[in-house]
């Protein structure tokens, strides 16, 4: 090797370090994979204690025990999520016949206008009923492993409910434990590296859930303004559509102005359309700088990277899963370079020989 010029060394090192780190990345995963109705349950865990811990921060330096103040913080997000779906299921059930109906006007609509374009579309309509019912057909071919998957997510939901009980009821324990399994001589950067990541999560949960509180409450007045049919369930759609990140806001946006034009019109949909528009500006001007300026930044390229590798590993679920995760490896890599540039790790292995 010492034939080859330290470029060429230097870039060969590289090189392997990257095999072996993507090896370890690809066997992690199929790892998970195989195991996901235990991993996928501590991961939606991890991220509601980093969005909950506040609320239970508080609960707790108001003196209310430790145990009860996780059971009213899991009663607290079961009765939001609960209340959320609710919203999202009356809507769509109170507006879908009206929903329905206008799609159909607003097919006919463009098959006056546009002529043997919009009979297309008109047909299209009409045979909407067809295309449903062979859908149906396709379905019910499926049922039991559709009830299966059921079965399976809502016992993972339950699962990852009770361990955010338990990681915020002993989550004053985590430092001690992690200290105590770390090897000899890394506990300190084991637990800086720990602390960055769950600040890294913690950050773009708290800010995401403002974020997409914000927009939620803007485009559900908007559309409230504009007599948009379901415009409280086309709002909590977006409510839960920011927690993947561009993609999340781009089709619930365009649910929103869909609905907009089978109801109300080309002219209220391009009103809603502007709404929804305004609202994405102020996300990606105003509040994503100002609320999540502490957090780990992410270009959006490394978001959307993020986003699709997560869709082909475990679909909605990985898309969600992505952004947060990417924020943690983030923070750990920014964490190893801030302690190991320079003479960082001589100062790393000082605290533990004290």
């Amino acid at each position: 090797m010492q034939i080859l010029p330290e470029p060429v060394r230097r870039f060969a090192a590289w090189c392997a370090v990257i095999l072996l780190l993507s090896g370890v990345v690809y066997v992690g995963v199929r790892l998970c994979s195989e195991f996901r109705t235990a991993v996928v349950p501590v991961l939606l865990a991890l991220l509601g204690t980093a969005l909950l811990g506040p609320l239970h921060r508080r609960l707790v330096a108001a003196k209310v025990n430790r145990s009860v103040a996780a059971g009213l913080t899991c009663v607290a997000v079961v009765a939001v999520v609960g209340g959320a779906v609710y919203i999202v299921v009356a809507a769509l059930i109170d507006t879908g016949d009206q929903i329905v109906a206008s799609l159909k006007d607003a097919a006919q609509g463009v098959a006056d206008h546009f002529g043997a374009a919009g009979t297309s579309l008109d047909d299209l309509a009409s045979n909407a009923e067809e295309l449903l019912t062979k859908f149906g057909a396709t379905a019910a071919s499926n049922v039991i492993s559709g009830v299966s998957v059921v079965g399976e997510s809502i016992a993972m939901a339950v699962l990852a409910l009770l361990l955010v009980f338990f990681f915020l009821r002993d989550s004053h324990l985590a430092v001690d434990t992690l200290r105590a399994v770390a090897p000899r001589g890394t506990a300190d950067t084991v637990e800086a590296m720990a602390r960055r990541a769950f600040e890294a999560v913690e950050g773009f949960m708290r800010g995401t859930t403002l974020i997409a509180l914000i927009d939620a409450v803007c485009i559900t007045v908007g559309l409230l303004v504009l007599d948009v049919p379901g415009a409280v369930g086309l709002g909590a759609l977006v409510f839960v559509g920011a927690y993947i990140p561009y993609l999340g806001a781009f089709i619930s946006g365009a649910v929103a102005v869909l609905v907009a034009l089978a109801d109300r019109g080309f002219v209220i949909a391009l009103w809603a359309l502007g709404v929804v528009l305004a609202v994405q500006v102020l996300d990606g001007h105003v509040l994503q700088p100002v609320i999540q300026s502490r957090t780990v930044q992410m270009h959006p390229a490394v978001v959307m990277l993020a986003i699709t590798a997560g869709a082909s590993v475990a679909g909605i679920l990985g898309m969600l899963l992505a952004v947060p995760l990417t924020a943690a490896a983030f923070g750990v890599v920014h964490e190893l370079r801030g302690r190991y540039e320079g003479d960082g790790p001589s100062e790393d292995a000082a605290p533990e020989s004290s």
